[in-house]
């Protein structure tokens, strides 16, 4: 068949699909819409477009589709695509009213409902998306690529008992794919089932020995040694000049956490330190961008600008971590979690979409923001509570959100929640950088691959929490993880004074929750409260020069902040 009755046949499918849907014959229409799908992706211009998306070339893929809608105007494959350049680049209105086009072209059409279902994530809206995917699954229950974004969805709303469920029947029909028993791996990690993760992580590595991302999830479970079989296993693995670069990351970090547990110091933090130079090529950064971000904070956010309060939506139900990572904030949450009265949820992604919604990049949102009028930052406020609903799975009254970048926004949430609880989990600079150093992060965390970036971003940190200090006295509950170690009650009745609740002894046995928790702690704060790890840091210290000069005067002053 040449192209031109390639597409004349498409075109005739098409037609028919209409002609059948206006007719009330949905069964057949959707044969007919399959038959034209078919037809249709084995296009030569159509091919082409493909390979340029495929090289993420979206300006040729575009320059190739659009002429050839204007020809044909209803093939949902050329669409699709088109929906799909869109979204490459961010323009996620476009792209998803280019996938509404596609599936009001071909309701059938699986593949673009699991892009829409992909376009709607993208935009924090997790329920629609989850929406769409029943709607796949209503017609085929057994499709594995949309069970598997499914899951992935649901790990996001903290759904992680049905992610499991979902993850086990993908398993009794895939269980030779050692990434699947990587997810499975992860959940169970996740809900407390420690020694059936290790087993699904021994079984991924049974499968592809040379997955350093097994290796590093056993070893980044903290609980968990790896013996001298395991590390020789490792080092015949990172021999192999084979290997990927991001295997050979997750294989240093393993190999770090290892020698540091034996004690032996200097191989150990060789192998961190030639991971995060790995991981540093691979994920930029720019230190200068989040400097220039925190000076207009403390140029534009004055006392003048922020008032008057109460501007915003008035809910009261967040509570809001801040910091840096591996600050302590995960066990800050645990001990909140375990209050009747407030919900843990996860590292909520809603705040920083609302932030780059109003302005992304260096610049920032300042000038837009501080130009809107009451109503305008109460629909931001109500913006957030809508999209965080989907976390609310308790009925509790107050719920933590606990990102430790939104240190960054601080200014935003006094404005759009001014009754909003703001917590600042602070950590000893060399420990709490230090510790981002030996953690390799899966996504995000883009300054913690060098140790003088962690300095520069930590002293950022300090200036901008010590200007909200200044400005908005008593808005901000500072919680010094050293001092929380030291004297837990103390620390916990002055945090739960501050979040407007009464004093719970189930807080100080936080250890007994069984919430899950998906972060790198999770192992720790099933133990009861501990020094273990206050001081890290010190066996490292001849390597922490770097560091120790971007923290400058920040370092000297702990936990204070340096005048200037």
């Amino acid at each position: 068949m040449t192209d031109k009755e390639g597409r004349a046949a498409a075109e005739a499918h098409r037609r028919r699909a209409r002609a059948l849907r206006d007719e009330g014959r949905a069964a057949e229409a959707e044969r007919a819409e399959l038959d034209a799908l078919a037809a249709s992706s084995g296009d030569p211009e159509l091919l082409e477009a493909g390979r340029a998306l495929l090289r993420s070339r979206t300006e040729e893929a575009e320059a190739l589709l659009r002429p050839y809608l204007e020809r044909y105007p209803d093939d949902a494959v050329a669409v699709r695509m088109l929906a799909s350049a869109a979204g490459i680049v961010g323009r996620h209105d476009e792209a998803e009213a280019l996938m509404r086009r596609t599936l009001a072209l071909a309701p059938s059409f699986t593949a673009a409902r699991a892009d829409m279902a992909r376009i709607l994530y993208q935009q924090g809206r997790t329920g629609e998306a989850l929406d769409e995917l029943d709607v796949i699954l209503e017609r085929d229950p057994g499709d594995v690529p949309s069970l598997a974004l499914k899951a992935s969805l649901l790990v996001e709303t903290g759904g992680f008992e049905d992610a499991l469920a979902i993850t086990e029947l993908i398993l009794e029909r895939f269980a030779g794919e050692p990434q699947i028993w990587m997810s499975y791996g992860h959940l169970l990690k996740t809900v407390g089932r420690t020694d059936e993760a290790v087993a699904a992580y021994r079984r991924a590595l049974a499968l592809r020995p040379a997955q350093g991302i097994a290796w590093w999830s056993l070893a980044n479970l903290k609980t968990v040694r790896l013996d001298s079989k395991d590390v020789a296993a490792m080092e015949r693995t990172g021999a192999d000049s084979r290997l990927g670069e991001v295997d050979r990351v997750h294989l240093h970090f393993a190999l770090g956490k290892h020698y540091e547990d034996e004690g032996r110091i200097e191989p150990s933090f060789a192998h961190y330190a030639a991971g995060n130079r790995i991981r540093r090529r691979l994920v930029p950064h720019d230190p200068a961008a989040v400097t220039r971000f925190v000076e207009r904070s403390e140029a534009l956010f004055t006392a003048e600008a922020l008032a008057p309060a109460g501007r915003g939506c008035p809910a009261g139900d967040p509570i809001f971590l801040v910091g840096l990572p591996r600050s302590g904030s995960t066990l800050v949450e645990q001990i909140l979690a375990s209050h009747p009265e407030i919900e843990g949820t996860m590292e909520l992604q809603d705040l920083p979409r609302l932030a780059q919604r109003l302005g992304g990049g260096e610049r920032g949102y300042h000038e837009a923001l501080l130009a809107m009028d009451g109503s305008g930052l109460r629909s931001l406020g109500e913006s957030y509570m809508s999209s965080t609903r989907i976390q609310r799975r308790s009925g509790r009254p107050l719920f933590v959100d606990k990102m430790p970048n939104n240190w960054l926004h601080v200014g935003l949430i006094h404005l759009i929640l001014p009754n909003a609880r703001i917590i600042d989990v602070r950590r000893h600079p060399l420990g709490c950088c230090f510790s981002n150093f030996a953690q390799h992060f899966e996504r995000g965390q883009e300054f913690a691959y060098d140790l003088g970036e962690l300095g520069l971003y930590y002293r950022d940190y300090v200036g901008l929490m010590r200007h909200y200090d200044r400005i908005l006295p008593g808005r901000v509950h500072r919680v010094l993880h050293e001092a929380l170690v030291e004297d837990p009650e103390a620390e916990v009745r002055r945090l739960l004074d501050h979040v407007g609740v009464k004093f719970d002894p189930a807080c100080l046995r936080f250890h007994e929750n069984r919430r899950a928790v998906p972060t790198a702690s999770a192992g720790q704060v099933r133990r009861p409260i501990n020094r273990e790890g206050v001081e890290r840091w010190r066996p490292f210290e001849a390597y922490l020069d770097p560091l120790k000069r971007a923290l400058g005067p920040v370092l000297d002053c702990y936990p204070a902040a340096p005048e200037v």
